[in-house]
């Protein structure tokens, strides 16, 4: 039997004052995915899918947060720092993300249609 423990650090956004204009992220409808799995269909196209893990932890954080560190940061314990990465919990994270996600898109020569 595995006991692994698995803590993911997520940040407290009920406290943090909502960020001006940056807190939007798309998100799919149900009948858009529909209707693109019945193109998909009728065109006979393969559907290929993925799950990022820790997704928002690949995006930048946009704003300046502090912390001060607790006794999971081992030997930094009390240290104030600063947090780099969008965090699960910060009202701009999923924005972060999208705006990251997005841009690593264009970068690839893909163009938006909207």
């Amino acid at each position: 039997m595995d006991f692994t423990r698995k803590a993911r650090f997520v940040a407290n956004g009920a406290k943090t004052e909502a960020p001006a204009s940056i807190t939007y992220s798309s998100v799919v409808s149900r009948d858009s995915v529909k209707l693109a799995f019945l193109i998909a269909a009728l065109n006979d196209l393969d559907v290929l899918a993925c799950d990022i893990g820790n997704a928002y932890l690949n995006a930048p954080c946009r704003e300046k947060i502090w912390f001060k560190a607790g006794r999971e940061c081992g030997a930094d314990m009390g240290k104030v720092m600063i947090i780099t990465r969008a965090l699960y919990g910060l009202k701009s994270s999923g924005a972060s993300w999208r705006a990251m996600l997005s841009k690593t898109i264009q970068d690839m020569g893909f163009q938006s249609t909207i």
